[in-house]
């Protein structure tokens, strides 16, 4: 049966008979050859300000990455109480700047016309706030401070030494020209509580919170970081080294002694309320001759500044 026909295209010996385009078609350009590159396209100018968007948004994400490390670490030695506490050196690179200026009292204590920013603190006198004698101290040193010591009918008889534990106090000006009133009541309480806004607000209960309160007048400035590890140990100090078990203290100190040996202080290169806290801390347990070089080494430094010598004084 005859099958169609097809031209040859080899001829004689392999060679390729040369091949008739149709005319009928337009032509494309051989893709198969040499070709000049083809020119790079012209780069868009960006945004300076989609720039700082996007740092920003970089050093969001970093601090909140630094800030999850920090709480991973809280919420381990809570479920954990005898766990070593070791996230202090995630805050090596980020330090704290406390201001040089004196803070604005009228901006953390509200606006009161002439009035003289009153805080009044009620404290048992059979487990007296040593923390709030140093930071009283501290308060003096950038403030007019008016001080006073009272005692509520509710407690029996009150130490002479904590009836003068701010010294002796004389009102040689008038009330308006001091800046901040500090009034010490020895009442028959649970906690220690503070108002500095007598007719409208409620009491802040607990010597670490009214420490932190009381530091924060000083005007210091702190990153989410540094300030997580500060609030740490201050609850640290107080439900463990000074409320807990002979297990927890153990814990505490060998967690203080390995922050001490990276800084000076518990919370970078500067003294902090959680140093405060944690000095006193040890000082009413009676935990200070049992504690490690390191911090022997930092209460040593605590003792030498001038606000402990009140406290140190009423301890002898």
């Amino acid at each position: 049966m005859p099958m169609y026909k097809v031209r040859p295209v080899h001829g004689a010996r392999g060679a390729v008979l040369a091949e008739q385009l149709p005319t009928c078609m337009y032509r494309l350009p051989n893709v198969h050859g040499s070709a000049p590159p083809a020119a790079a396209p012209a780069q868009e100018e960006v945004d300076p300000s989609l720039q700082a968007l996007e740092s920003r948004q970089e050093e969001i994400l970093k601090r909140l990455y630094e800030l999850k490390s920090a709480v991973d670490g809280l919420s381990k030695m809570i479920h954990t109480p005898d766990a070593d506490f070791d996230v202090t050196n995630i805050i090596q690179t980020d330090q704290h700047s406390p201001l040089t200026t004196n803070a604005d009292l009228d901006l953390m204590l509200g606006k009161d016309y002439g009035a003289l920013k009153d805080i009044v603190i009620n404290a048992n006198p059979s487990l007296p706030p040593l923390s709030l004698l140093v930071l009283h101290s501290l308060l003096c040193e950038r403030y007019k401070v008016l001080s006073a010591v009272h005692t509520h009918s509710s407690v029996q008889s009150v130490p002479e030494n904590l009836l003068k534990c701010f010294g002796e106090q004389t009102k040689q000006q008038p009330r308006q020209e001091y800046q901040l009133g500090f009034t010490l009541i020895w009442k028959d309480v649970l906690k220690p509580q503070m108002k500095f806004s007598i007719q409208t607000m409620c009491p802040i209960e607990g010597e670490g919170n009214i420490a932190r309160f009381l530091f924060s007048l000083l005007g210091q400035k702190y990153s989410a970081v540094t300030s997580t590890l500060i609030d740490s140990w201050v609850d640290t100090a107080i439900f463990q080294l000074k409320e807990g078990s002979n297990k927890e203290k153990g814990a505490v100190l060998r967690s203080m002694n390995a922050a001490l040996g990276k800084t000076s202080w518990l919370v970078g290169n500067e003294l902090t309320v959680a140093d405060i806290v944690a000095w006193c801390a040890l000082q009413q347990t009676g935990s200070a001759g049992a504690a490690p070089a390191n911090v022997q080494k930092w209460m040593k430094a605590c003792e030498n500044l001038a606000p402990f010598t009140s406290v140190i004084k009423l301890l002898k």
